[in-house]
């Protein structure tokens, strides 16, 4: 497989999983609660709290997919024929095309992550989360030799949300797709990205080829995921099709005539924030929009008319049916609705999320039970930091550990200092102290006079006040004396959370790939799928 070939020095690198074998250093695990990074609805999740028990199905192990496997056995081949034929169309110009016929047998399963189409694949955790689901495949194949499973990318060819994937962050700068786009973003054409390729301080050949030799941007995406991952057995789904959408076509039905999807997901968020959860999901009356070309805009109810918001689209409801029937392409599942699209169409045993996407389908529990759709086992990816060697041994030489990184700042220089210091910074012994005499000051004050209470009280709460100052003044000295460890500090704080935001949602993977070509195959060497924990991973 082709790896990056970029620099106007046609410098080339070695494909990403190189024939070399690169020392892997054991990453170093830190509890999720730690980070101070997770709702608490996933935290309960993974501590498989009872209370929240009845939103979700099957919690994720190894053991327990047996169970999702017996519920998925009997998926509908009809489906299964379609998935395959669909496939074959849109890898039709792939070099080294996969073999889809597997996905024809009964005991073949996928599993899968999804994300939206961001530009030169968008901030690391996207690629966090194809490795994921490309681990549990293999994870469950040696589990269960007799099945097959399939890892799957599903890439959201839909979603309108064209700010969300249209910059990126490489080597401290960002670029942006400029323009006023509309529609699904996966008809765009990347070959407008030629003026962001121009101006990057590489030229990744991978990139090159994809979107400038490729008329959409779904085609793109797969394109380069193919040659990043297609050799791991990754297939790159894209959903918006007819005859996918066909077999979706009685929950569009009901959607517009009869639906249930708000109400059970409102009954479900109810629930959850009676036991103090935040909901992120909030379903509309009707959860679709209406698709075509650089269009995607919502279907509304006015009476006994359905509108197109924001044009003059207007239907009766027997049009609308008819459409549907004709036409199930120009549906397009919204959020509430596109979950369920997914397990519909694939032969699915679990979802690889994020953060807030595992807590949104734990809100659509509902909704699979009225379709009597199998729900999937909810698996978060794995979260991660890489460091450098560099900063590896800056973190050493600082004497603080990975767990004291995700600390405020505020915070994490009082723990150096404390660590580092030999002298006492805390008057607490003193405020102990202070508060005995005033004590004693006060009974002999309203002994004498009931009213000196308050002002002895008030005097003592000045003193107090300035008690506090000093402390606050002898920190601050000792800080300066510690003046460069804080500041070598705190700058790698800013590195490894660059603009105050985790790394894995911001950096992009050219930022580690092109110092270190081993890079993705570290990310397989350090993540396991079902240990839920924040790996801290290393440069050897």
């Amino acid at each position: 497989m082709q790896g990056f070939i970029y620099s106007q020095k046609s410098t080339v690198l070695d494909s990403l999983h190189t024939t070399e074998q690169p020392s892997f250093v054991t990453p170093q695990r830190v509890d999720l609660r730690i980070t101070g990074q997770f709702p608490a609805l996933l935290l309960d999740y993974l501590d498989q709290k009872p209370e929240i028990r009845e939103f979700y199905s099957t919690f994720p192990s190894l053991a327990n997919a047996e169970n999702v496997i017996q519920e998925k056995s009997n998926f509908d081949s009809s489906k299964r024929k379609t998935l395959v034929d669909v496939l074959e169309q849109q890898y039709s110009k792939t070099p080294y095309k996969p073999d889809f016929s597997s996905l024809l047998d009964p005991n073949t399963f996928t599993v899968t992550t999804g994300h939206q189409l961001n530009i030169f694949t968008g901030p690391l955790y996207i690629i966090y989360k194809i490795v994921t689901t490309i681990k549990l495949a293999r994870e469950l194949r040696k589990a269960y030799p007799s099945y097959n499973f399939v890892p799957v990318y599903w890439m959201a060819t839909e979603d309108h949300d064209f700010q969300e994937i249209s910059s990126f962050h490489l080597f401290g700068d960002t670029y942006t797709w400029k323009g006023a786009h509309t529609g699904a973003v996966g008809r765009l054409n990347p070959q407008e990205l030629e003026s962001i390729i121009k101006f990057l301080p590489i030229k990744p050949l991978l990139f090159t080829k994809a979107y400038l030799e490729n008329n959409t941007l779904a085609d793109a995406v797969r394109c380069y995921m193919h040659e990043l991952f297609g050799k791991e057995g990754l297939i790159c789904l894209d959903a918006d099709h007819s005859d996918l959408k066909r077999h979706f076509l009685p929950v569009i039905r009901q959607e517009l005539t009869d639906p249930v999807s708000a109400k059970l997901v409102g009954h479900t968020s109810s629930k959850l924030t009676n036991l103090g959860y935040h909901t992120p999901l909030n379903a509309r009356e009707i959860n679709l929009f209406y698709l075509e070309d650089n269009l995607r805009e919502r279907i509304v109810r006015d009476g006994n008319i359905f509108r197109v918001m924001n044009t003059d689209l207007a239907f009766s409801e027997q049009e609308i049916l008819e459409l549907a029937d004709k036409k199930p392409e120009y549906f397009s599942p919204n959020v509430v609705l596109r979950p369920l699209y997914e397990e519909i169409i694939l032969p699915n045993l679990a979802y690889i999320g994020g953060p807030s996407e595992v807590p949104y389908w734990m809100q659509l529990k509902g909704i699979f039970d009225h379709y009597t759709v199998p729900f999937p086992m909810l698996i978060p990816r794995n979260f991660g930091m890489y460091l450098t060697a560099v900063q590896n041994k800056k973190i050493q030489k600082l004497g603080i550990n990975y767990e004291e990184l995700f600390l405020d700042q505020v915070t994490l220089r009082k723990t150096y200092i404390d660590r580092n210091t030999s002298n006492v910074l805390s008057l607490q012994e003193q405020k102990v102290s202070f508060v005995k005499v005033f004590d004693t000051i006060l009974s002999k004050a309203v002994a004498i006079d009931k009213t000196m209470e308050g002002a002895v009280k008030a005097e003592q709460a000045r003193l107090f006040a300035s008690l506090e100052n000093l402390e606050k003044r002898i920190r601050k000295a000792e800080e300066r004396n510690h003046e460069s460890g804080i500041t070598q500090l705190i700058a790698l704080q800013n590195k490894l959370f660059p603009n105050g935001t985790a790394q894995e949602r911001y950096d992009n993977l050219l930022n580690f790939y092109i110092d270190d070509p081993a890079f993705i195959d570290k990310l397989f060497h350090a993540f396991d799928p079902l240990d839920f924990k924040y790996y801290i991973i290393s440069e050897s």
